[in-house]
């Protein structure tokens, strides 16, 4: 239910975080201690001859773990205290109802024991879900759906419990959303299967996957490890919750995982581990981050029967739908995975070239001639956002890439430097006392250059070379210290 702002904090919304939640008092439950915590072994590559690689798997016995989760463990004190803290640290958009993660401490702190009843006898609603479109860089959209802040406490606060049951149970090969892992030991993972001879890939691609997801099957598979019938009807509610349109319109959900709440990747890889493990059964080499899934093997004939048959399996089995024009058997090189590709032959990890034309859109954005900004203020917006993109894509080995990144890029700035500089006079006094060569300058000069060429001169890159820009403080993507994951 959508609740109005006036009814949020009769008090005032000034205490901190961890004051918003002081009248929860300590749920009366037992603590549950988890034995064996640990998955299954990862399988061992094994290259079949004849064009059919197969996967010899050691099948392991599953310990028995605790999956069971009760309200009462959701909300604990110290369970929701933890939840308000991560939501406050995400902030993120306010809900339909317009509160914002500042305001939600002192809207608990007033409401919290309606809802905590509400919660433990099952009369619980959520409020139905923001919709917003989020561009993809293939030029279609991605829809989210954000919950109202309340909503987002209450899922995370079971995101939480569940999680820490749940994960122990999920495959080794699935990487995303989980504890310890990352998109980084997916890519390694697949790095591995490529350098052990398995030499083709099945990139699989699910169609809006999380807008199919089927509520039935889904609740299914949570019914299997969860008893508490009070903490089912609320999951169902919250797949149920609908998403509001345009003019205040609720659009009824009957299928589909809303991407934006804290549940949603959690139970997109509960949907999913039913493919981890049937891939497991099958003894196929594979990772899976999210809902992107790659299979290898050793031939194109083996891929096209393994595409076929999952296919088949994903359709008619669990209800998802396959993108066809996204999904392909062929060479790693060819491919993108989590925002990499793999060099031919040697297998070494490599930026996609998707990735690469993404990079150079931001830095196109932050180095535009027109902005009016100083070159320290550009510097300034460039490292911010170099910095960060290198966390992730800096585990490249094949690392060229980057010192014609850290080229291009100065190319870019000298131009942005000859443009502001606006006419020849300006750029013979500015070159001149940064100690150039007279007659370069003029020779440079009289061939009245624009600023793409001008930037590009022998002047300018003599004057302004790699080092001044080091003075300057520009981030280098290439003297950067090397990433190592394995």
């Amino acid at each position: 239910m959508i609740r109005p702002r006036a009814e949020r904090n009769p008090q005032g919304s000034k205490g901190k975080g961890s004051k918003g939640l002081d009248v929860m008092r300590e749920s009366t439950r037992s603590e549950r201690k988890q034995d064996g915590a640990q998955g299954p072994g990862e399988a061992e590559v094994r290259e079949r001859t004849g064009g059919k690689p197969q996967m010899a798997v050691e099948e392991q016995e599953r310990p028995a773990i605790d999956q069971d989760a009760t309200m009462e463990e959701v909300l604990a004190r110290s369970n929701m205290f933890e939840a308000l803290k991560r939501v406050q640290e995400n902030r993120g958009a306010a809900g339909v109802d317009g509160m914002t993660v500042e305001e939600v401490a002192g809207y608990l702190r007033v409401h919290w024991p309606r809802i905590r009843e509400e919660l433990l006898e099952g009369r619980y609603r959520p409020s139905p879900v923001k919709r917003v479109e989020i561009p993809k860089g293939d030029g279609g959209s991605r829809t989210l759906g954000i919950p109202t802040v309340v909503d987002r406490v209450i899922q995370q606060a079971v995101n939480q419990v569940l999680q820490e049951k749940w994960d122990p149970t999920f495959s080794e090969h699935s990487h995303g959303f989980r504890k310890n892992r990352s998109a980084h030991g997916a890519i390694v993972e697949a790095q591995r299967y490529i350098q052990s001879g398995l030499s083709w890939v099945v990139d699989i691609d699910l169609e809006r996957f999380f807008d199919r997801v089927n509520h039935d099957r889904l609740m299914a598979a949570v019914a299997k490890r969860v008893t508490d019938k009070r903490l089912l009807r609320l999951l169902r509610r919250y797949l149920e919750a609908g998403a509001v349109l345009g003019e205040g319109l609720v659009k009824p959900t009957d299928e589909g995982v809303a991407q934006g709440g804290p549940l949603s990747p959690l139970l997109s890889n509960l949907v999913l581990d039913e493919l981890d493990k049937e891939l497991e059964r099958r003894g196929l080499s594979f990772v899976r981050y999210a809902d992107d899934c790659n299979i290898y093997v050793g031939s194109e004939r083996a891929g096209l029967r393994v595409m076929e048959s999952i296919g088949r399996y994903l359709t008619g089995r669990m209800k998802l739908r396959l993108n066809e024009a996204k999904s392909a058997v062929d060479r790693p090189s060819q491919r993108k995975f989590l925002g990499f590709s793999f060099t031919i032959g040697g297998g070494k990890r490599r930026i996609a070239p998707r990735s690469i034309e993404k990079v150079k859109e931001k830095i196109r954005e932050r180095t535009g001639r027109s902005e009016g900004k100083s070159l320290r203020q550009v510097i300034g917006s460039l490292n911010a956002y170099l910095r960060g993109w290198y966390g992730y894509y800096g585990a490249c080995e094949a690392r060229s890439i980057l010192r014609d990144l850290d080229s291009w890029m100065r190319h870019r700035l000298r131009a942005l430097l000859w443009e502001g500089w606006k006419n020849n006079r300006k750029r013979v006094e500015e070159l001149l006392k940064q100690g150039a060569d007279r007659d370069l300058v003029f020779q440079t000069i009289w061939q009245r250059f624009k600023a793409w060429r001008g930037g590009n001169s022998r002047v300018m890159n003599v004057v302004f070379d790699r080092a001044w820009f080091r003075r300057q403080g520009l981030f280098s993507l290439a003297e950067a210290a090397p990433v190592v994951i394995a």
